[in-house]
């Protein structure tokens, strides 16, 4: 008598209450503006990195402010972390060592003495 594996007609009935699937939700695509061929090729001129570019926009004050604006939010995630995010287990250890100061700290340990 065989047991497990493949039976035919086994399980829960197709259409049965509990077995409906939920809609996948459809994820917006994020349409993001093509580069305007002049700053593609000021940007080439000059010999910069994309970040260097945006950041000389931005501090040009000849420049027009929606494009000053524009320069400065897409370069402020590759200048500023964000607030919270950092090295996790950094903060647990900075964390660990605060907890054991005070009434909670480790005792001094054992003296070693050496036969006289």
């Amino acid at each position: 008598m065989p047991s497990g594996g493949y039976r035919p007609n086994a399980g829960r009935p197709k259409g049965s209450k509990g077995v409906k699937k939920k809609p996948a939700k459809k994820r917006a695509k994020k349409k993001t503006p093509p580069v305007p061929a002049d700053i593609a090729a000021e940007a080439e001129a000059l010999n910069l990195t994309p970040l260097e570019y945006l950041l000389k926009v931005m501090n040009d004050p000849d420049a027009k402010d929606e494009r000053r604006d524009r320069s400065a939010a897409v370069a402020a995630p590759f200048v500023h972390t964000r607030p919270g995010i950092g090295n996790v287990k950094d903060t647990r250890k900075d964390k660990a060592k605060a907890a054991g100061h005070g009434k909670f700290k480790s005792g001094a340990p054992p003296l070693k003495v050496v036969g006289k």
